[in-house]
């Protein structure tokens, strides 16, 4: 046996059989689902829903629209996240995908100014719904961060972004039926303090890696 094949036998003998990954989408789903219902759960115990809010998604086509192309997003955005964490998982057309998703998403709002999907109004108004969106992140982006991190991902902090503004979106896209309607105060109370957990996803991510052996 020459060297070469010593090394070989040398390194080889020593291996233990490695566990497959598990179903990426399968484990993305089931977080998204978990969450959600954290989220509403949660929402609700706090203080109801818009009163008319559910009917208004039968009524009203455009909110319905609204809606659901929140919950696309949102949905794709989970699936992107946990894919961003195995190398290879995530391709270039699967992100540029979500970011058109939520693009389409957040541009209602904009667009709302001039023609609004419902009549503003300040019926359902939250006290402190910029805080609620907040707080009710953080159980899902730890629940997240758990989970993608025994993936072993290569950028742990772009990771944890994508589940930062995909658990901030959750309670920033359920106010728009437990709080008031109205665009302005949508972007300045649900959608910025959501937009705003992608820096503390990454923040966390960044304290856990530093706290990590060399």
């Amino acid at each position: 046996m020459n060297k070469h094949e010593s090394l070989i036998s040398n390194l080889s003998s020593n291996l233990a059989p490695v566990s497959p990954p598990p179903n990426i989408n399968r484990l993305a789903l089931g977080w998204f689902a978990l969450a959600a219902i954290f989220v509403v759960a949660v929402t609700q115990l706090i203080d109801p829903i818009r009163p008319g809010a559910l009917s208004q998604l039968g009524a009203e086509p455009r909110f319905l629209l609204e809606t659901m192309s929140g919950v696309a997003a949102i949905l794709w955005f989970s699936l992107l996240a946990f894919r961003s964490a195995i190398p290879a998982a995530l391709t270039r057309q699967f992100a540029v995908a979500g970011l058109v998703l939520m693009a389409i998403w957040l541009a209602q709002y904009v667009i709302g100014f001039i023609s609004p999907t419902l009549e503003p109004s300040g019926l359902g108004k939250r006290k402190f719904c910029y805080l609620e969106t907040m707080v009710y992140s953080i159980p899902p982006i730890l629940a997240g961060l758990f989970f993608v991190r025994r993936l072993y991902p290569l950028r742990p902090v772009r990771t944890a972004m994508s589940i930062g503004l995909t658990a901030g979106m959750m309670p920033a896209l359920f106010m728009q039926l437990a709080c008031m309607y109205e665009p302005s105060h949508i972007l300045a109370f649900h959608i910025l303090p959501g937009l705003l957990m992608v820096g503390v996803a990454a923040g966390i991510a960044a304290w856990w890696q530093l706290r990590q052996p060399d």
